[in-house]
């Protein structure tokens, strides 16, 4: 339960620093934290919760994260549901805390609610195969860094870094795509409340992440298995 409740907490936290940044902040041009602001906010939600709770739960905060984990030898089978399970009310969670806060001021407007999507609901009007190819690569190399960076031959203590860093580059590649996704839970908080269009969508957004942690978790497992031999 203690790993269970780090997740929670994680993934709350995840979606509130990161939706939040492009929900609160991003939607007003002179605060001037743009697309850059946004990546920034995921990853370094990322790094703060790898060190604060990476001791007791792995700090995943991600369902693409736990599968890629298990596919490469690093995830016990047991804990994959409870913690997918955790993971997405945790998101849940951190985008009702968001809405909460966002419908606080006078006037404001739902719209995408950070939502992820394709054709007229991708950010630079990309089409649904450009979606799908973005969100498996990209899920797929941060399923690689993760693997790499938390290899007990990698050096101690810059996991957190390395992935939190490069979090932020796959925003920065691939907002103007899907709005970046690679989190199914991360997806399912926002379009639950945004609803309509980002339902219809959300399916996109676990199969695509699904898919390309899989291949991570085999091909790094091929390439580096934990146990030699």
């Amino acid at each position: 339960m203690k790993k269970l409740l780090a997740e929670f907490i994680g993934t709350l936290w995840l979606v509130l620093g990161g939706a939040g940044s492009a929900v609160l902040a991003a939607a007003y041009p002179e605060l001037g934290i743009g697309f850059v602001g946004v990546a920034l906010a995921f990853g370094l939600t990322v790094v703060t919760m790898a060190y604060a709770i990476g001791h007791i739960s792995g700090c995943h905060l991600n369902p693409a994260v736990s599968i890629g984990l298990w596919m490469g030898g690093r995830f016990d089978k047991k804990d994959l549901l409870p913690y997918i399970l955790a993971q997405v009310l945790g998101g849940i969670a951190g985008a009702g805390i968001l809405y909460v806060i966002a419908t606080g001021k006078a006037g404001f407007e739902i719209g995408g609610f950070a939502s992820n999507g394709y054709g007229e609901h991708s950010p630079g009007g990309y089409s649904m195969l450009a979606a799908l190819v973005t969100e498996i690569v990209m899920t797929f190399m941060f399923l690689m860094i993760i693997l790499g960076a938390t290899h007990s031959k990698a050096p101690k203590g810059f996991a957190g870094l390395a992935i939190g860093l490069g979090l932020t580059l796959i925003h920065l590649i691939s907002i103007p795509v899907t709005n970046t996704s690679v989190n199914p839970a991360r997806s399912t908080s926002q379009a639950i409340f945004a609803g309509g269009w980002a339902i219809d969508q959300l399916w996109l957004f676990w199969v695509a992440p699904i898919v390309g942690a899989i291949l991570a978790g085999l091909v790094y497992k091929y390439m580096s298995p934990e146990t030699e031999g």
